[in-house]
């Protein structure tokens, strides 16, 4: 059995203790077996140890490689480079990873610094550390729950466990036995867990659970056991890296077999191959990723989202699923009244009667008015909500939802207490479920003082208090069976139903008990409240279906209130959307909940482990899921999710600290907005792959195909390290700012397990690395046909230029360069026009000449060269132009 089941006598002899605590001794002893109550950490890596692990990456190692090639060939300038761009993302990879390590830091900040223990028998305030099973904790309002514990007394005691269990409403506490054994943490009233606050009233409580023993202690451990997952795009790049070592080294070692058994001199051709090898890695690649990513999280701070892993901004793209908390996030987390039962009928809370409040209600000196009148009055005036600075309203979220419904009715409760004036109360208590105000009435010409008591509370506790029910004919027996049914069909409705009574008194009664005050009451109507949905929620909603993405609510609110939330939000749509609780969950093993997981999209009343059970079992199926969160009950779910979005506002440090982003509007609609800009970024970075591999594509085939067709080596090592230096560098980065293309949301997310060169990438590079190479050998073999002694000078120029021609065209998957224009990326613009500019300098600048073995081109060859040149891009708009034919056709 759980402690909530046991009795409190029970649980006191169980754990060995006593009513008025355990003796000092014992608490010793007790500190001994069961440790301190901490929670721990295990054995954390050093910060040399992060750093060092930065450089096991296969594409780091690769560039390393290449590093002391280039330095072997006495090309120091592209050592440095390489060498720079390998330890600025040692020390990105280090700081996000070291910072992740602070989420078990943010946890241990929950807990409390002291608590006052029964020792003796005698009250001691000790340090929480100090806590042991067995210990009688005394609780009152402002403390942090110290240890987990069983109930004894509660005076009105309530505890605020948002952080844990994800329920906003502070929790009324009681002491008496709950005997179902798969109740949710959240329904456990007569438990109290480490970590949460108490916000009202006192108590006292047995410790059951210390340290890694309780609710917080289980949470820190799944943060410790769980590793994060990958990004899709560290994946990818990894075999990328593999592969490209593979083709590069094969291509060098056949470049050099060729040369050398063609009679070039052996030194030239091992310098060649070298040169080939560092051009053909693209050393810029991590460095231009770590950059795009930046920019991309640079821009998401604007749209409200804070990127605290820098990958995660590309794993947005590939999110297949959103599990989204429901509360603040998918809803606007503030209680309103939306419906009202009054005089017979439901009404929308923006269609009352208006004829029925056209009195000056706030100054009315009679009671006499109609029901909604009168019901309006009643939630104003027994209301403990108050209004604060700049008109904001205080106080428990449902009295704010009632206040606020009266005022926007004209019904002020400053105005009406000044008419009738709060004598007396009887509050309210988890036991009664209700509580009472009285209110002195203003004088009149038939009696000299009178007095009217309101009492709201649970339909279910009222109906059987109250005898009549005000109506617009005036009063009538209360039909019991019709206000049930009505109760019920609001309740399906996924409403939080509250029944309004009062009852008129000659004179204040002597006995202020319940037994007296809570018998003979009319009832005034009933009120349904919900936490309505963000409005821009339902069309971010929209917007995921379209583009492929499965929302899916997570909430600890009841199964009715999440499925009506759902469906006005388009969730749940059709009757093959299944909802699932909590313990139903519970009763599935992994293998079926699999099985099942797919066709859910409604959680309730779900526990910290089975939100983690949902990522496992949905990235299982080969999905990539994005799922937010704000408690601490949330660390462990957020850290092995593919992406982990903490809430800004009312999130905790825990789930910041374990987050890989922070929503910093709690909104919605926000992580569409950033699922945009992640596809935006993935595909530039997509671009840039393309452009730089066809790039080195093109050498490749240039210097591999030349023997072959019985020519010189068209290139000298320093042309090939050129190239690589300026088209590498400004051209490539400026494809970062590539603004996304049309009906980028309308595409269903990437295959998880899709590989980098999918969708005729690796086609593209080959084809169009191929023919760049081909018109490169073209102009050789032309030249030295007609014997123009410049041909080297030539092959340099029209590959460097046909990589630039390669670069505009490969702007857009589809459209044309005449549609998007020129100056829809003026980066771009900027760095095509500095290359052309550079290339043009080595051929035409007489100092330049010696250092890249160059001579200037007549104006014929100049003009063939850029004819030449034009090829490749001419043949890219083509491609284009039969993809959007066949699109069409």
């Amino acid at each position: 059995m759980h402690w909530h089941q046991k009795n409190i006598d029970r649980v006191v002899e169980e754990l060995e203790s006593t009513p008025q605590g355990i003796s000092s001794e014992a608490a010793l002893h007790r500190l001994e077996k069961f440790g301190p109550n901490a929670l721990q950490e295990k054995k954390k890596k050093t910060a040399f140890r992060i750093f060092l692990d930065q450089f096991m990456d296969f594409m780091i190692l690769i560039l390393m490689a290449a590093a002391v090639i280039s330095g072997f060939i006495g090309e120091l300038t592209d050592t440095i480079a390489i060498l720079v761009i390998v330890l600025l993302n040692a020390v990105i990879g280090f700081v996000q990873e070291y910072r992740a390590e602070k989420a078990i830091a943010a946890l241990q900040k929950m807990a409390a610094p002291s608590a006052t223990v029964l020792r003796d028998g005698l009250p001691e305030t000790v340090s929480a550390t100090e806590i042991v099973p067995g210990d009688v904790v005394l609780l009152e309002a402002g403390m942090i729950v110290p240890a987990d514990m069983r109930i004894m007394e509660s005076a009105l005691l309530k505890v605020e466990e948002a952080a844990l269990t994800g329920e906003s409403i502070p929790i009324d506490k009681h002491a008496l036995a709950l005997h179902d054994p798969l109740l949710a943490t959240g329904d456990r009233k007569n438990m109290a867990y480490k970590g949460t606050f108490v916000t009202y009233g006192r108590g006292a409580g047995i410790v059951v659970a210390t340290g890694m023993e309780t609710e917080l202690g289980r949470i820190a451990a799944m943060l410790q056991e769980e590793k994060e997952v990958k990004t899709p795009l560290q994946k990818r790049l990894a075999v990328f890296g593999r592969r490209l070592a593979l083709i590069v080294l094969v291509i060098c070692a056949i470049v050099f077999g060729a040369g050398y058994l063609r009679g070039e001199p052996p030194f030239i051709m091992l310098l060649t191959a070298i040169s080939l090898a560092v051009a053909a890695i693209p050393e810029a690649l991590p460095a231009v990723i770590t950059i795009a990513l930046a920019l991309g999280a640079k821009k998401l701070v604007k749209q409200n989202a804070l990127i605290r892993k820098l990958p995660a901004v590309e794993t947005l793209g590939s999110v297949t699923y959103i599990c989204s908390d429901k509360t603040g996030t998918l809803t606007l987390n503030k209680m309103t009244v939306s419906e009202i039962y009054v005089d017979s009928q439901r009404v929308t809370a923006a269609d009352l009667d208006e004829d029925t409040l056209r009195t000056d209600v706030s100054s009315a000196p009679h009671l006499q008015c109609s029901p909604s009148c009168e019901l309006l009055r009643a939630l104003a005036l027994s209301n403990d909500a108050q209004r604060g600075t700049h008109d904001l309203v205080l106080g428990d979220p449902t009295e704010i939802a009632l206040f606020n419904i009266a005022r926007d009715h004209g019904f002020h409760k400053e105005a009406l207490e000044a008419h009738f004036p709060r004598v007396a109360e009887i509050p309210f208590d988890s036991e009664r479920k209700c509580m009472t105000t009285f209110h002195r009435l203003p004088p009149s010409a038939e009696s000299r003082e009178a007095f009217v008591s309101y009492t709201k509370g649970a339909m279910d506790v009222l109906i059987p208090l109250s005898d009549t029910i005000l109506t617009s004919d005036g009063l009538r027996t209360l039909d019991a069976e019709e206000l049930l049914s009505t109760n019920e069909k609001m309740a399906a409705d996924g409403l939080r139903v509250l029944c309004i009574a009062m009852k008129r008194w000659d004179c204040l009664p002597e006995d202020l008990s319940p037994e007296t005050a809570e018998r003979g009451l009319t009832v005034l109507g009933l009120t349904g409240m919900m936490d309505p949905p963000r409005e821009e929620a339902k069309e971010a909603v929209a917007l995921c279906k379209t583009a492929g993405i499965i929302p899916v609510m997570i909430t600890g609110d009841h199964p009715l209130t999440a499925t009506t939330i759902a469906r006005e939000l388009g969730i749940i749509e059709d009757g093959a959307e299944m909802t699932l609780t909590g313990r139903e969950l519970d009763e599935l093993s992994l293998e079926e909940f699999e099985e099942k997981v797919e066709h859910i999209r409604v959680y309730a009343r779900v526990a910290p482990e089975q939100k983690l059970k949902i990522v496992k079992a949905l990235q299982d199926r080969g999905q990539f899921v994005a799922m937010t969160g704000d408690g601490v009950n949330d660390a462990p779910a957020l850290k092995r999710a593919d992406i982990g979005i903490a809430m800004g506002i009312t999130g905790t440090d825990v789930s910041k600290e374990a987050a890989h982003m922070i929503l910093l509007d709690d909104n919605f609609a926000t992580i569409v907005k950033t699922i945009r800009e992640g596809r935006r970024i993935f595909e530039n970075i997509r671009r840039f792959i393309k452009y730089i591999m066809t790039s080195n594509s093109g050498e490749l085939w240039t210097i591999f195909l030349a023997p072959f067709f019985g020519l010189p080596i068209p290139l000298l090592p320093i042309h090939i390290l050129w190239i690589n230096l300026v088209t590498d560098g400004a051209p490539a980065l400026a494809l970062a700012a590539e603004p996304p293309e049309k009906g980028v949301m309308k595409r269903p997310p990437r295959h998880p397990r899709e590989g980098i060169f999918a969708h005729g990438l690796g086609i593209h590079i080959l084809w169009v690395g191929l023919l760049m190479g081909c018109v490169c050998l073209l102009a050789q073999a032309w030249a030295i046909r007609t014997e123009h002694v410049h041909w080297q000078t030539m092959v340099f120029t029209v590959l460097c230029l046909s990589q630039m021609g390669n670069l505009l065209a490969i702007r857009s998957e589809r459209e044309s360069l005449f549609t998007q224009g020129l100056l829809s990326n003026l980066p771009l613009l900027g760095a095509f026009l500095l290359t052309v500019a550079l290339q043009v300098a080595t051929v035409y600048v007489p100092f330049l000449n010696p250092i890249f073995k160059t001579e200037p081109l007549t104006l014929p060859e100049l003009g063939l060269t850029l004819g030449l040149s034009s090829i490749v891009f001419f043949a890219v708009e083509m491609e284009k132009w039969i993809k959007r034919r066949r699109k069409v056709l």
